[in-house]
């Protein structure tokens, strides 16, 4: 049996027969796994997307890889499809019973946090880039390309104005390969591609679509901008582009999303959805206006044209492939990556409408 069936196959399930449903035995189709890596980047979903930028590398290093991706479950859709990758598995206890009993020539973790870091020391690997645990549990860097982003989390002097590396640049330090300015994808299945070009096709609306992502997280204070901004962005896209302006949020930003159409009724309220329906929206409009947030990272992945607010966080780390312009404060405080911030006027309410709608203004006519 074990002459015939063919284990080491990246389309052998086990369970079932693969997507070519034949015999293992001749089977034209066989392509054993070559090189077998395992990449671990769990967490913030926006950094798991941008993340990708590193697997055109790693495939032209090793053509023929077979690359396993763990992320949180939450982060995993962002993963799942690319064809760079031949399996994902959600963090947990149930994928990592399975990678215990596996053997990898490499491991790279990209998070500098000690439950990634605890994942990459536990599997059988021939060798280890990224992030390690030390003795303490804390997070040590296993290379020299991950030393870099190391001390780039240790000093605010380098993080916020020595730094001109992008991260999708550092990503292919820490894994030790040569980066050419790939961009980072998102595969975004057909079922959504269908409906947000339904959607779009029910709103009867002028274009140009402009997607204004009114929600940011809340890790970082003021990562958003202000719902009294984005209502005068609204009223500029329609009289001044003849456009509509559409309120993209999360189920979390709800009630930013409904201050934002009290003071615009004319905009349009694109709802909330399943994550790579989200996409898949973000993915129809023209161009979007959004803080340092997933949808930023949704937009590049797919080309669309983006405009970004930044207060609390750091510009210079953010990479475009496309049409894209960014709108940092002036406050003198910023960038800081606060968690918590009182004062008043805040960051984000010093960036100026007239700022924004000329970034815009850029950004479409440069698509």
């Amino acid at each position: 049996m074990e002459e015939t069936v063919k284990f080491d196959c990246r389309h052998f399930l086990g369970d079932r027969p693969c997507a070519y449903g034949g015999e293992c035995a001749g089977c034209e189709h066989y392509s054993p796994m070559g090189r077998r890596l395992l990449l671990i980047k769990l967490a913030a979903a926006g950094d798991v997307l941008r993340a990708t930028s590193v697997l055109p590398p790693l495939k032209r290093k090793y053509p023929d890889s077979h690359i396993t991706w763990v992320a949180d479950a939450s982060a995993v859709p962002l993963v799942a499809g690319n064809p760079y990758v031949d399996r994902t598995l959600p963090m947990g206890f149930a994928s990592w019973l399975v990678l215990s009993r596996e053997r990898f020539d490499e491991t790279i973790c990209l998070d500098k946090e000690p439950r990634a870091a605890a994942l990459a020391g536990s599997v059988e690997s021939r060798s280890r880039l990224g992030f390690g645990l030390t003795e303490w549990g804390t997070v040590r860097p296993l290379n020299e390309g991950a030393r870099y982003d190391f001390e780039l989390g240790l000093s605010n002097e380098k993080k916020f104005y020595e730094n001109q590396l992008s991260y999708p640049e550092i990503f292919a330090a820490i894994a030790d390969v040569d980066y050419a300015g790939e961009p980072y994808t998102l595969y975004v299945p057909e079922r959504s591609v269908r409906r947000a070009n339904e959607w779009a096709g029910s709103v009867g609306r002028a274009s140009p679509l402009i997607g204004m992502n009114v929600g940011a997280g809340d890790v970082f204070a003021n990562k958003a901008w202000t719902s009294e901004g984005f209502a005068a962005l609204a009223s500029r896209v329609e009289t001044e582009l003849g456009g509509t302006a559409v309120v993209l949020s999360g189920p979390d930003d709800r009630d930013r999303a409904s201050a934002v159409l009290k003071l615009a009724p004319q905009a349009v309220d694109a709802g909330t959805h399943e994550l790579l329906d989200f996409a898949a929206l973000v993915g129809v409009m023209d161009a979007i206006v959004t803080g340092d947030t997933l949808a930023m990272h949704i937009a590049i992945a797919l080309g669309v044209p983006v405009v970004v607010t930044l207060g609390p966080t750091v510009g210079q780390e953010i990479a475009f492939y496309g049409p894209g312009r960014k709108v940092a404060s002036r406050i003198d405080c910023a960038p800081c990556y606060r968690r918590e911030c009182d004062l008043e006027p805040s960051c984000m309410d010093l960036i100026d409408v007239e700022d924004v709608f000329g970034a815009l203004r850029d950004v479409l006519e440069e698509e």
